[in-house]
C-alpha cells in the first residue's frame, strides 16, 4: 500500500506541474489527460489484483462526458463506466469494488469525484454486456429526462483501457433502435433543445447577476454545448461511432448534405476549444473554467465570442428543423 500511495504522489505531481505544458493544443491536453488515467488505472489494477485477483473476465474501462468526447479541458473531473463480458454477480462485485479504489486514486491525483455519481464504482455504470444492453433499452423506451440524459452519456463513451468491441457494440445497439424507432431521435433533441444564450440581439452579453460569478457567462452552457448537443443529434442520427465533436464533423462532412452546412462551425469549435485553454491558464479549480468574466476579454476576444455564441445558436435551429423534418 505505501507504494501505491508513493507512486499515486508521484503522478499528482506530474499532472501539476505538467498539465499547463500539455496546453499546447487540445488534442495535447487531451492525450496528457489520457496518460495519467491510465497511469492511475494501471497501478490501481496492479495493486488490486494483489488481494483480489486477476479480473475475471474480458471488459473494458470507457470514460464519457468531456473526456470520452476528446475535449477535456484544464480541470476536468471523473465520468466513466465499466462494461465486463460475462453476466455474474461476483463478477459485478469485483469490478464494483476494484472501480471504488480506482475512483478513489483519480480524485487524489486531481480528478474529482462526479457529481452525479456518473464513476465505474456505480452499479448504473458497471454491468456485463447483457445487463447494458437491457439497461440502454429501458433507458430508450422510457419516457423521461433522465433516462435520455443517461443515454447521451453513454452515446459519448469511449475505451480507455480493455476491449473497445463492446463500446462500439452497444453504441451499435442504440443505432439499431433508433432507425427502427424514428421518434426517438426527437426525444434527444428535446432533452437538449434548451438553449442558455449568451448574446442578445443587440450583442449585449447575458451575464451572471448575482452570486461569485456576477459579470460572467457560463461559458459551458451558453457557447460549449450548444455545438456539441447539436452534433452529437446529427451523429445519433447517422449512425456515426466517432465520440469527439470534431471527429463527429468530419464523418457528418463526408455526407453530402452536412458539407456546406458544417463546413463553417468546424472552424468555429476549434476555436472555442482553444480559448477554453488560453482564457483559463490562470484557473485553480474545476469550477473556475465555466465561467467567463466578459470584463477580461479584449475587444477582438469580445467580438470573436458573439460570433461564436451567434453562430451555435444558428447551429441549434438548423439542427432542430433537420430532425423535426426527418431530412
Amino acid at each position: 500500500m505505501c507504494s501505491r500511495i508513493i507512486r499515486i504522489n508521484q503522478i499528482k505531481q506530474e499532472k501539476e506541474t505538467q498539465i499547463i505544458n500539455c496546453a499546447k493544443s487540445n488534442i495535447q491536453l487531451n492525450k496528457c489527460h489520457d496518460g495519467f488515467m491510465k497511469q492511475v488505472f494501471n497501478i490501481s489494477l496492479e495493486e488490486f489484483t494483489k488481494t483480489h485477483g486477476y479480473p475475471p473476465c474480458d471488459f473494458v474501462w470507457f470514460v464519457t462526458g468531456s473526456a470520452g468526447r476528446f475535449e477535456q479541458g484544464l480541470f476536468s473531473d471523473q465520468d466513466h463506466g465499466i462494461i465486463y463480458q460475462v453476466k455474474d454477480p461476483a463478477f459485478q462485485a469485483y469490478f464494483i469494488q476494484f472501480s471504488k479504489e480506482l475512483s478513489d486514486a483519480l480524485n487524489e491525483v486531481g480528478y474529482p469525484y462526479c457529481e452525479g455519481n456518473v464513476m465505474s464504482s456505480n452499479p448504473l455504470w458497471c454491468k456485463s454486456i447483457e445487463e447494458w444492453q437491457y439497461q440502454l433499452l429501458n433507458w430508450m423506451e422510457t419516457e423521461s429526462w433522465e433516462s435520455i440524459r443517461y443515454l447521451q452519456i453513454f452515446y459519448d463513451c469511449r475505451k480507455l483501457f480493455g476491449n473497445e468491441l463492446f463500446v462500439e457494440e452497444l453504441r451499435s445497439y442504440i443505432h439499431e433502435y433508433r432507425s427502427l424507432h424514428p421518434s426517438l431521435l426527437k426525444r434527444f433533441m428535446n432533452n437538449v433543445m434548451r438553449i442558455k444564450k449568451g448574446v442578445g440581439i443587440f450583442g449585449q452579453f447575458f451575464v451572471e447577476r448575482t452570486g461569485p460569478h456576477r459579470g460572467s457567462i457560463h461559458l459551458k452552457n451558453t457557447l460549449y454545448l450548444p455545438y456539441v448537443n447539436s452534433i452529437r443529434l446529427l451523429a445519433i442520427k447517422e449512425g456515426i461511432q466517432s465520440t469527439s465533436t470534431i471527429s463527429r464533423i468530419e464523418e457528418l462532412r463526408k455526407i453530402e448534405k452536412y458539407e456546406s452546412l458544417l463546413q463553417p462551425y468546424e472552424q468555429y469549435f476549434i476555436k472555442i476549444l482553444q480559448y477554453r485553454i488560453t482564457l483559463f491558464k490562470n484557473a485553480k479549480t474545476y469550477k473556475d473554467v465555466h465561467f467567463l468574466n466578459i470584463k477580461n476579454l479584449s475587444k477582438q476576444e469580445r467580438q470573436e465570442i458573439k460570433l461564436l455564441l451567434r453562430s451555435g445558436i444558428k447551429l441549434y435551429h438548423q439542427v432542430q428543423r433537420i430532425i423535426e423534418k426527418g431530412c
